[in-house]
């Protein structure tokens, strides 16, 4: 079969170009650019009020096809099929596109719906039915019309669009316009890595990296910062200008060039010499309020701080310039790792010789929140327990969905059937120990499914708000902290229950919550799913002064989405998170005992 891109794709064969969803520039494997041209194909079939069955169908393959860890391309016919709730049409339609880029009865759909009905499905709460209804009865065709028609009062006596409709929506579009046109982190780093592997392989190409709010690990990132160290810049730019996502080039120079990609991410690529390849590093990594303290520092000592080396003032001599290691120290300070580089307190910290080592992704020795088709995962439990272990993990949990998240049809049954499974799977992949957990769904009162008699079978609970997000304070802080009392849960899921870019955080007294944590011994979680990222690295700097320790899980319901504990990991640095603060960086025996000692 002979894929043949819409737009490129880099040497380790991954697709870059805009995402059919979102219109961000995006590298991604093939696997992920088909299953959002299905979800799209869902989407536009629910919007023309197609058959319910059938949208749904078309949202299962394309979760399936976006999770499954052989690449599309290689596959035939037969192997596309093979793929779950991939049936003949569906496969077809998958073969179309790798063999010529496109799929007719989508583009047919895509002609059926104005561009900007497809736009307001984005604003959080707003959904395909709703969006065209607001079309044909009132010719809203875009999110600013939707905003100006909200205040205009336009909206009243339209069945389904009532007050509390209204107020959703005001809020919805105020989340959207807040993340704006950044980008995730996720979609970031990966176009981020693409451009650095390909510039590093650029005859005189000396060193290169990315740098700025992506180096930080931000969770979103509004352009990319590249930088490259080398004596013939010209051979750089020009290849830079000749990347495949390069869709406008905005400005170019010796030292600079910016282009915008098709989805108006802007890249920049600075070239600096070798010699200065550290101080050039420290500055355009950042932060600004950073980089001021580090000048401040300088003054004070006579010197000079820029991107091009520390100087001494009074002769303009260039003092060090070539490591980042070589300016901190020559600033009385030790290296600063990039995620502390806020001005949160990392200057006064490395005066006093107080700076965590930070946890790092090989700390991990397992993960305990994952899930498999037995719930809404896509690969079986063998499968999720081979990647586990080809990671290296010491130890691995399974946790699919309990019975209260009904969708997922969970029975009593099919769970422990699963546990005589994970005990016949324990230890079978170099000794790998292999957990049987659950993850519970926190009601609006608090409490969470099936009796203690049956929670006391599992080896971990996490405990999750998968519902009635929009409830007061004070009743949400209650519900978290009543979560945290049951003596079965042992980790608080992905706490604030944010969608970052779609759903704001659940409101609630947190330094509470937090405290409730810490004196019931409940882990809180870093879901490091992209677009979760929760608890984001601000409440961890607060949890973490209450003494409450951490879980950095993948939340994987797929093979490919184990290795996006990298993402949870830079929000753990970045809440300043060392190894002994996160329960699965812990030899199994210590973890075992944490998760029983509350029982």
């Amino acid at each position: 079969m002979r894929y043949r891109p819409a737009t490129g794709v880099t040497r380790a064969g991954l697709y870059q170009g805009p995402s059919p969803l979102t219109g961000y520039w995006c590298v991604m494997r093939v696997n992920d650019e088909v299953g959002a041209l299905l979800e799209e194909y869902a989407d536009l079939l629910a919007i023309t009020g197609g058959d319910a069955f059938k949208v749904r169908v078309y949202e299962k393959a394309a979760r399936s096809v976006a999770g499954h860890p052989a690449d599309l391309a290689g596959l035939d016919a037969a192997g596309l099929r093979g793929i779950p709730n991939v049936g003949k049409s569906i496969a077809a339609k998958i073969e179309e596109y790798l063999s010529t880029g496109s799929i007719h009865a989508l583009e047919e759909l895509r002609a059926r719906i104005p561009v900007g009905v497809r736009q307001l499905t984005l604003v959080p709460t707003l959904g395909p039915k709703k969006a065209m209804v607001l079309y044909h009865e009132r010719g809203i065709d875009s999110v600013e019309a939707l905003s100006e028609a909200i205040e205009a009062g336009h909206l009243h006596g339209l069945p389904g669009f009532g007050a509390r409709t209204e107020e959703n929506l005001r809020h919805g579009i105020e989340i959207l316009h807040k993340a704006g046109r950044r980008v995730p982190l996720g979609t970031a780093l990966e176009l981020a890595e693409s451009v650095v592997a390909d510039l590093a392989a650029v005859p005189g190409c000396a060193r290169c990296a990315f740098a700025g709010s992506l180096r930080r690990m931000r969770e979103t990132v509004g352009d990319v910062d590249v930088l490259a160290a080398s004596g013939r810049p010209a051979a750089l730019m020009a290849a830079f200008t000749g990347l495949p996502l390069a869709e406008q080039v905005i400005a170019a120079g010796d030292t600079k060039t910016s282009i915008r990609t098709g989805a108006g991410l802007q890249v920049d690529l600075r070239v600096v010499p070798p010699e200065d390849w550290g101080a050039a590093l420290q500055y355009f990594t950042g932060s600004k309020a950073h980089n001021i303290r580090t000048r401040e520092i300088a003054v004070h000592a006579g010197l000079k701080l820029s991107e091009y080396g520390l100087f001494d003032v009074a002769t303009g001599t260039k003092i060090v310039s070539a490591t980042e290691d070589e300016v901190y120290a020559r600033l009385g300070l030790p290296w600063i790792p990039p995620p502390l580089r806020e001005d949160t307190g990392e200057i006064e910290a490395a005066l006093r010789g107080e700076l965590p080592v930070l946890v790092a992704e090989a700390d991990l020795r397992g993960d305990l929140h994952t899930h498999t088709d037995l719930s809404d995962g896509l690969a079986s439990l063998p499968d999720m327990v081979a990647a586990a272990a080809a990671r290296g993990y010491s130890y691995y949990a399974v946790t699919d969905h309990a019975p209260g998240l009904a969708m997922q049809r969970m029975t009593d049954e099919k769970m422990l059937a699963q546990r005589e499974q994970v005990r016949e799977l324990d230890g079978r992949h170099n000794g790998m120990r292999v957990l049987h957990g659950t993850e519970l769904n926190i009601d609006p009162d608090g409490g969470v499914d099936w009796p203690t008699g049956f929670l006391a079978g599992f080896d971990v609970c996490v405990a999750s708000i998968h519902s009635h997000f929009d409830q007061p304070a004070a009743a949400m802080t209650r519900r978290l902290i009543r979560a945290c009392e049951n003596p079965f849960v042992t980790i608080l899921g992905h706490p604030s229950a944010r969608l970052i870019g779609r759903r704001a955080p659940v409101d609630a007294d947190w330094d509470a919550v937090f405290a409730a944590c810490a004196r019931t011994g409940t882990a809180l979680e870093i879901d490091s799913l992209p677009d979760r990222l929760d608890l984001s690295a601000g409440h961890v700097r607060r949890a973490r002064r209450h003494g409450v320790r951490f879980a950095i899980d993948s939340d994987a319901h797929a093979v490919p989405h184990l290795a996006c504990t990298r993402y949870g990991v830079g929000t753990a640095q970045r809440g300043w998170l060392t190894a002994d603060e996160v329960i699965n960086t812990w030899p199994v025996d210590r973890l075992i005992g944490f998760l029983r000692a509350n029982r």
